[in-house]
């Protein structure tokens, strides 16, 4: 049984190639709304994914999270307590939050012109793998991933080069970072930055100050920054819906880079909280 989120409607729905979801509708109005695909991080389809899809149908949007592992038959509890890590190539990406985008392309209460993606930590980089290969996708948001190390690297989980795949994004990019992320690094800031840039590609990232990774997790109180997450939240709602607006037309393509960093910045030095 779904938890109860005032002002959504959720539960929990099965698709495609045996695709399982929590899906979440506004409790108010009947749309159309616009609509998010949600990823998940590292730890499958946990409280904090649920809390944030339900979040997406107060804010006026329906979100749904497929659980990546869906077809995945190794032991869940322990990828859930954050045990194990399971790497999900881009293959299986595409698969998830495809079958994702053609449930939200038929759902009834969706705006098939407003859907976008989203990722979180380790999917930060899902939803611009997904709009390589899916126009249809409106925007992208990236939340202190998608720009790490690991995400540039070859090998089984991802064949083709990640500039490749930027460079086929058709949709524009918020992306909200953290000073103190001891995974993602400025200069990897830097680094997707460049490569959007190189493309042509429209973008906005936001560098927070003194923000660990993590930090608009409210299920881990180490990291929990309930302030900064508000504020982060309301940006991307906001971007939401400048999008929806046409407030990035196809013709041209707009940077922009906010940052409060220290000067002495030390990626080294930064640690992982509880």
């Amino acid at each position: 049984m779904a938890q109860s989120y005032p002002g959504a409607l959720t539960s929990y729905v099965t698709f495609g190639d045996r695709v399982d979801a929590f899906l979440a509708v506004p409790e108010q109005g009947s749309g159309p709304f616009g609509a998010v695909i949600l990823g998940h991080e590292r730890y499958g389809l946990v409280q904090h994914t649920l809390d944030l899809t339900a979040k997406l149908a107060v804010s006026g949007y329906v979100g749904i999270a497929p659980d990546m592992y869906s077809r995945w038959e190794g032991d869940k509890e322990a990828l859930n307590r954050g045990d194990i890590m399971v790497p999900i190539c881009d293959d299986d990406i595409r698969s998830y939050m495809g079958a994702s985008l053609d449930y939200l392309l038929e759902h009834p209460q969706v705006d098939s012109q407003r859907i976008a993606a989203m990722g979180v930590c380790q999917s930060g980089e899902y939803p611009l793998v997904l709009n390589s290969a899916r126009s249809e996708i409106c925007a992208n948001v990236v939340v202190y991933g998608g720009a790490q190390a690991a995400v540039w690297e070859l090998g089984q989980a991802r064949q083709e080069p990640y500039e490749d795949i930027i460079a086929r994004v058709t949709a524009p990019v918020v992306g909200i970072f953290g000073e103190d992320d001891f995974v993602v690094s400025v200069e990897d800031i830097r680094r997707l930055r460049g490569v959007l840039e190189d493309h042509r590609k429209s973008y906005e990232f936001t560098l927070f100050p003194h923000m660990p990774h993590g930090w608009m997790n409210s299920t881990m109180p180490g990291r929990y920054r309930p302030e900064e997450s508000e504020k982060a939240w309301g940006m991307i709602v906001d971007f939401l819906e400048r999008v929806g607006c046409g407030a990035f037309p196809a013709d041209r393509s707009t940077w922009s880079f906010r940052s409060d960093i220290a000067p002495d910045y030390d990626f080294t030095k930064k640690v992982r909280l509880a």
